[in-house]
């Protein structure tokens, strides 16, 4: 390590709480792998795509049909979001 170079410790706790109240992410996601991430959704046909919204930490904030609909969820709840591929 040089002398310019720092090691910050952040546990991974710290690490979810990052962007927690500002930032989600948005992602469009089959039925099947929803069930889990969104406890107590309805059976909904195979192959159904919706878009997801979540939190900074993970939790699930909102289930969209449209991109643009998850992307207004986002903005009245003052979020900045971020798509994952």
């Amino acid at each position: 390590m040089t002398e310019h170079e720092h090691k910050f410790g952040i546990t991974q706790q710290q690490l979810a709480h990052i962007g927690e109240g500002a930032v989600a992410y948005m992602r469009e996601m089959d039925a099947e792998d929803l069930q889990g991430k969104f406890p107590g959704m309805p059976d909904l046909k195979p192959g159904t795509r919706l878009w997801a919204l979540f939190g900074a930490d993970g939790q699930p904030i909102l289930l969209a049909d449209a991109r643009d609909a998850a992307l207004a969820g986002a903005m009245q709840n003052d979020l900045e979001t971020v798509s994952l591929h």
